[in-house]
């Protein structure tokens, strides 16, 4: 023991010294990186935006981005508390589990609703804190301060980028996979009616290859009386028939299908050779989301998803691909409906008048429910009277930006 401890001690000297003989190294070398980590923040304070944001940016962005978050969650509550009472017999008559209620339908309900609604909520908060805001002359003494109206209008843009962009992810990528489950639920405990079987399906497969199916019945993910047919230079070529066909879930590739009672017409200029089996592993390009199409289900894919089958199915030759395209442009287009929304809020309810905020709310409100009534209209034309999907979509904006356009010519400066 007598011996370790010499040991030990003898260790603390040896360090002690060395510490001793390179100390002004030490220094040195700290010296140098507190002079570089001091450029280096300089630096970077240069290139952080957050640096141009001023105390009142960051007043107006809180007020902003706090009351949108207020709306939302007064009005959705108010919205869940009347689809609850409506739909509590169906609720009771299809023995609706109460975890599936909350979990399966409002948690998906809430997101769904508040992102359709968003130009609404968004308006309504610039309306309402922008009118406050206002009516306590901070509005006023802003201006007479020197700050211009655009100078104002930079911390609302700001917040309706923000909005914007959540706005943009939520519908794209996060909502549509809530929408799947909530629409099981509506299926499963609500409505009691899912499409779920389709007939007569003739599809493009693959180039020159139309497939056939007589019955399909998507629950058991199995079609009936089905026919592949194979054609080159518009001449048939192959004629492949099967009494049921059976698409393989658990397969690790996709495309992966099971025929049953098969037979196959090979045909070479005026010879034909026949074979037939009784089971048949093919990969045929289709899947059951290609074959059954139900309300609503547009709005089941991601945006990445709906690129990937409006490409798919307008290569086939289908024309049941309009609502599709509706949708991919609606969720780009409703993105920038906060900045026009913004922009209309901000000039109406910035000058100071006499009766309150409750003339801008009610034009807000007007306007609001006229954007989402005018996207609804030009979806249904596009839908229905050829209107070019991209340009249903974006009538909206186009129309409020020349509204949102007057109303900043005629704000206060």
């Amino acid at each position: 023991m007598e011996y370790k401890r010499i040991r030990k001690h003898r260790k603390l000297l040896k360090a002690g010294r060395w510490f001793n003989r390179n100390l002004h190294w030490l220094v040195a070398a700290w010296s140098w990186l507190a002079h570089h980590a001091r450029v280096l923040a300089r630096k970077l304070n240069r290139i952080n935006p957050l640096r141009f944001l001023k105390k009142l940016d960051w007043y107006i962005i809180r007020k902003f981005i706090g009351t949108y978050f207020f709306a939302i969650a007064l009005i959705i509550s108010i919205s869940i508390v009347f689809d609850f009472n409506e739909n509590l017999a169906k609720f009771t008559q299809y023995h609706a589990p109460f975890r599936a209620i909350v979990v399966d339908y409002y948690m998906n309900f809430v997101p769904y609703f508040a992102n359709l609604f968003s130009p609404l909520f968004v308006f309504i908060a610039v309306i309402f804190f922008t009118s406050k805001l206002a009516g306590n002359s901070e509005i006023i003494s802003m201006l007479a301060a020197g700050v211009s109206f655009k100078r104002l209008l930079r911390p609302y843009m700001i917040s309706a980028a923000f909005i914007s962009l959540l706005t943009f992810y939520l519908g794209s990528y996060v909502i549509p996979k809530g929408t799947i489950i909530r629409q099981n639920f509506e299926s499963m405990y609500k409505n009691k009616r899912k499409n779920t079987s389709a007939e007569n399906v003739q599809l493009q497969v693959g180039k020159g290859i139309i497939a056939y199916i007589q019955h399909y019945d998507n629950t058991m993910k199995k079609g009936y009386g089905f026919c592949l047919d194979k054609f080159e230079n518009k001449k048939l070529v192959s004629h492949l028939t099967a009494q049921e066909i059976q698409y393989d879930t658990i397969s690790d590739s996709k495309h992966h299908w099971k025929a049953t009672q098969w037979r196959i017409r090979e045909l070479k200029g005026l010879r034909e050779k026949i074979t037939s089996g009784a089971k048949l592993d093919t990969t045929i390009m289709m899947e059951p989301t290609d074959l059954v199409f139900s309300k609503g289900q547009q709005e089941t894919f991601t945006s990445p998803q709906l690129r990937e089958y409006i490409s798919k199915q307008i290569d086939r030759g289908s024309g049941n691909v309009v609502q599709y395209e509706v949708e991919y442009h609606k969720r780009i287009a409703s993105s920038f409906a906060s900045f026009i929304l913004t922009t209309i809020g901000v000039s109406l309810s910035s000058r100071k008048r006499k009766g309150g905020m409750g003339l801008y709310l009610g034009i807000g409100l007007a306007l609001s429910f006229g954007y989402i009534m005018l996207q609804t209209v030009s979806s249904t034309f596009a839908i229905n009277a050829n209107l070019p999907p991209m340009l249903a979509a974006w009538i909206p904006n186009i129309i409020f930006a020349v509204v949102a356009w007057f109303c900043y010519r005629k704000a206060p400066n």
